[in-house]
């Protein structure tokens, strides 16, 4: 497959990333089309490979920030968005429980930085919540724990049901 083929793919991909987030201006959806965006740039992986995936990470990284609804952009651009190509490359660690460890410390390190910058930045205090007194903040962490963890193997399998629906559909595609 020559580059120029390779270049029109990234791009079609970045362009789905895009579309689907613009879906998070609906209510309820902030956090959901993040994920769902982040399946696009998993197909550009599978198809191409690690480097061309994150062109077509970087190259939906502008659109979806000029166009797209606050909260979601911000978790595609500092996560969802690349967890994917991350995700191949922690996998490659032989050891489950090392693996899974680093997957957490990754996200664990990305959320608490991102917290920091929104708290001092634009002013927004989450512990100025309290539904469960004092510990809202490691309460939240936790079930986002959880939630990366239902994330990590939803994608997973969303990445075999691709390679068993649609994959030599989109090989035949790209080799013409």
């Amino acid at each position: 497959m020559n580059n120029t083929k390779k270049v029109v793919f990234c791009g079609l991909m970045a362009s789905v990333a895009t579309v689907i987030m613009l879906v998070a201006y609906f209510p309820y959806l902030t956090y959901a089309v993040p994920a769902v965006a982040s399946l696009s740039i998993m197909v550009c992986l599978i198809e191409l490979g690690v480097k061309w995936s994150f062109m077509a990470y970087l190259a939906s990284v502008l659109p979806i920030f000029l166009f797209c609804e606050n909260e979601s952009k911000l978790l595609y651009i500092v996560l969802f968005g690349f967890y994917p190509i991350v995700k191949v490359l922690i996998e490659r660690i032989r050891n489950r429980t090392v693996e899974w460890l680093v997957k957490l410390i990754i996200f664990n390190a990305i959320i608490i930085t991102t917290y920091f910058i929104i708290s001092n930045v634009l002013g927004v205090r989450i512990d100025e919540i309290s539904f469960v007194g004092g510990y809202t903040i490691a309460v939240l962490l936790f079930l986002g724990n959880v939630v990366f963890v239902l994330y990590d193997i939803c994608i997973e399998r969303m990445a075999a049901l691709y390679m068993v629906r649609l994959h030599n559909i989109v090989k035949r595609f790209l080799s013409r």
